[in-house]
């Protein structure tokens, strides 16, 4: 796994797409590792679930909002019937549950995903195929969410093979969205108080 995984920034990627995430929508991250994640966006003034199997790692998020400390490859998805105004998932791929993280995402919210791809064991790890996305995976692994950018290619630094995504489920019987492109967020940060 990557050290990004736990860096104390939170992946571009993510930062990019947060804008997506409804105002004051619960915001799930998968696999959360010490909360860079569940950081940014308790900062921008949303509350914020986690779930790792570490100990330390739920230990190092503690006070950021719910923890749950899980083998959610082993174990049952522990958030069954609830939905989140984002889920989150960075360096993490157990096939079985990408249906319950696609489920989790409420109507209106989005799906910000990142994790390695096919490639990547040409450049280091992970490399086994069963932590590697296929082309397209990702993609077909969102049916009924409206892809806003999707992208399949090489990062050099630090050197990886990545899918990603960010993709919303529409509001039934809602109009269309209009979901921002830019590179700069429409939404300025909320500082929690």
């Amino acid at each position: 796994m990557s050290n990004s995984h736990d860096s104390a920034s939170p992946s571009p990627w993510v930062v990019r797409w947060s804008h997506l995430v409804p105002p004051g929508a619960p915001v799930l991250d998968v696999a959360c590792g010490h909360g860079r994640h569940l950081r940014w966006f308790a900062g921008r003034g949303h509350p914020v679930t986690g779930v790792d199997r570490s100990a330390e790692a739920i230990a190092a998020a503690a006070g950021l909002g719910e923890l749950v400390e899980a083998d959610i490859e082993n174990g049952p998805w522990p958030f069954p019937g609830r939905a989140f105004g984002a889920v989150v998932v960075t360096n993490y791929l157990w096939r079985p549950l990408l249906p319950a993280i696609v489920g989790s995402v409420a109507p209106g919210g989005v799906l910000i995903y990142e994790t390695f791809a096919a490639g990547n064991e040409t450049v280091g790890k992970p490399s086994r195929p069963d932590f590697l996305l296929r082309p397209g995976e990702l993609l077909a692994a969102c049916p009924g969410l409206h892809v806003v950018a999707f992208e399949d290619g090489f990062l050099d630094s630090p050197a990886r093979f990545v899918q990603r995504i960010a993709a919303v489920r529409a509001t039934p019987g809602g109009t269309p969205g209009r979901y921002s492109l830019s590179l700069e967020s429409p939404f300025p940060p909320v500082s929690p108080d």
